[in-house]
């Protein structure tokens, strides 16, 4: 399959699902490239522009939402196409807001393989988009602590649930609730952090 303008960018922090996207383009032809957070895949669309990115919103260092208000503000990158990915954003606000930012598509994980196909061969054959405006900081950023708020609410009631079954649990049961408690947690310190960050940010406007 040729990609005219360039590779597809994926950006996503969690290894098995960096890898298992990364093969399933492949494997269908299409050249990939790869970053863990928003930061990383700045620097790497610098060296060489994709022809669409993919990217996960909740990730470390700078996240998806960051990235690609980035983007969009940048003359040189604001027409790339974006679909975002999230099994965390998922509200009918989360998804209005990454729509705002001029993301393409929004597809929640798990991803359904035949449907996030299609929509990459959409997007690649459809022609430039209409995007909307960038939004301007001071909308950005209230918008993404609205965002942040709400989805660390969302996490402190799931943490609080798993530790109330955890000491109920068989122990068989155990480790896999475990785990599942410790990535809400790991979730939970990440959007405290960036929720942090924006607090500071909005200060000074």
């Amino acid at each position: 399959m040729n990609i005219p303008y360039g590779p597809l960018l994926v950006v996503e922090d969690v290894p098995n699902i960096l890898e298992l996207l990364t093969v399933t383009l492949r494997f269908k032809g299409y050249p990939v490239i790869t970053a863990k957070n928003g930061k990383e895949a700045l620097e790497m669309i610098t060296k060489e522009r994709p022809a669409l990115i993919i990217t996960d919103i909740l990730m470390p260092i700078m996240d998806g939402y960051a990235f690609v208000q980035t983007l969009r503000t940048d003359i040189k990158t604001h027409d790339i196409p974006v679909i975002f990915l999230s099994a965390t954003y998922v509200t009918p606000e989360d998804k209005t807001f990454a729509l705002s930012l001029g993301a393409s598509r929004f597809i929640e994980k798990p991803i359904d393989t035949e449907d996030f196909l299609l929509t990459i061969a959409e997007l690649l054959t459809q022609g430039p988009a209409t995007l909307p405006q960038p939004l301007e900081d001071e909308e950005f950023y209230t918008g993404y602590r609205e965002r942040l708020k709400n989805k660390l609410s969302h996490k402190n009631v799931q943490i609080t649930r798993t530790e109330r079954l955890h000491k109920k649990l068989p122990k068989n049961q155990v480790p896999a609730f475990r785990q599942l408690l410790m990535q809400a947690m790991n979730d939970k310190e990440q959007i405290r952090a960036e929720l942090d960050e924006i607090q500071k940010i909005l200060k000074l406007q």
